[in-house]
């Protein structure tokens, strides 16, 4: 049987050249950072020469770069912090963001009895920027939290724009930025957020590290207590092989981000043009089908298929090998709808099968052939 793996936003495979970097770091480098031994000290040098590489790929200073366990403990320390310690009033943020935001936010306003307010959403994935510009004459002290592109449908959001917005009117920036960093040049001295989380085991690195920038003199205190790690931002023993491994993996990914985009891109275009060849009453989900609005790694598909026959169709296809998503892997276990496409679609299209394809530069378009094939059977059947 043959296997194919279109679910690179729920996952990458980490690239060999990582793989070689940890093992090697866990056999030689088992230090503690924080001793004063020659042990921890080499340890420690590893750690800092992570956090550099990382500070220098954005324009930031390292004491800005703080390690976390991925972008959900990012965006958590950021909005907890702002809230508790920050005195923020009152958070805007939108409907279609990452369940790491949204139900971070929920909880935060139900603890601390914060307002919230949500921008509207267009129906092709953009955020309404006049609403947006309402929302923030608030009197109330007020954070932003809008995601740089959006993890099913891909939409990107101009977060240069928004920064500027948000320093106009007072406001505090925070991006869940998970599926852009290591795809996507940023430059932070141009871009302002003042907050940003990422993870590595969406470009190639491993799983369970990620870091949070932020910016400094900010204020934020730490959500995990304990040592003074991390700048006394994130108490605990650092894990050493898995900072080496987001410094490697983005490494690569900075050094190859023009050559894999065209390759990605190219197998991006080639999947829509199959698939509108084979199922031309498909649909695509927000403007996962552009290029200039939506991310280069995904498409989401809306098939003209029964409900009936669509509550098979992710079980049929993955006993044909193929990998795939109905959105974020953190929500795969729910039966309810995607929140995401809960907020664009109508009625109709919304009890159809929608399907989020998502490529890396491993992908080939043999393999989207493939693919699509299966997908013609499974509509003509």
């Amino acid at each position: 049987m043959k296997s194919v793996y279109f679910d690179n936003a729920a996952t990458t495979p980490m690239r060999e050249e990582v793989i070689t970097a940890i093992t090697e770091v866990m056999r030689i480098n088992f230090g503690n950072p924080s001793s004063s031994h020659s042990f921890g000290r080499s340890s420690k040098a590893l750690v800092e020469n992570s956090r550099k590489m990382i500070a220098n790929s954005l324009n930031v200073s390292a004491g800005e770069i703080i390690f976390t366990s991925g972008g959900t403990e990012a965006d958590n320390l950021v909005l907890n912090s702002v809230v508790k310690d920050l005195g923020i009033k009152h958070i805007i943020t939108s409907k279609i963001e990452h369940h790491a935001v949204l139900h971070t936010v929920e909880k935060l306003r139900s603890d601390f009895n914060i307002d919230v307010s949500y921008v509207d959403i267009k129906q092709n994935g953009d955020i309404d920027f006049e609403h947006l510009e309402k929302l923030l004459k608030s009197d109330a002290k007020t954070l932003v939290s809008l995601m740089h592109v959006n993890n099913e449908i891909g939409t990107i959001l101009d977060i240069k724009r928004v920064a500027d917005m948000c320093k106009l009117h007072n406001a505090l920036f925070h991006s869940d930025a998970v599926q852009s960093i290591g795809h996507y040049k940023i430059d932070l001295q141009d871009v302002k957020v003042d907050f940003l989380a990422a993870s590595a085991h969406k470009f190639h690195g491993p799983k369970g590290v990620g870091f949070a920038f932020i910016r400094k003199n900010s204020g934020l205190k730490s959500l995990i207590v304990g040592g003074e790690q991390e700048r006394g931002l994130r108490a605990g023993t650092e894990s050493i092989h898995n900072i080496v491994g987001i410094e490697k993996a983005l490494q690569i990914a900075n050094s190859n981000l023009e050559s894999e985009t065209h390759y990605i891109k190219g197998i991006k275009q080639y999947f829509i043009d199959k698939i509108k060849q084979a199922i031309p009453e498909v649909k695509f989900n927000g403007c996962s089908d552009s290029f200039e609005k939506s991310t280069y790694t995904l498409v989401n598909v809306c098939l003209p298929i029964s409900p009936k026959k669509a509550a098979m169709l992710l079980f049929q296809l993955d006993l044909k090998g193929i990998a795939c998503s109905r959105g974020s892997a953190c929500q795969s276990g729910s039966s309810k709808k995607s929140h995401v496409l809960s907020e664009l679609l109508n009625e109709a299209d919304l009890n159809k099968p929608s399907i989020r394809f998502s490529f890396s530069t491993l992908n080939t378009k043999e393999e989207v052939d493939y693919v699509i094939g299966v997908l013609k059977v499974f509509n003509l059947d």
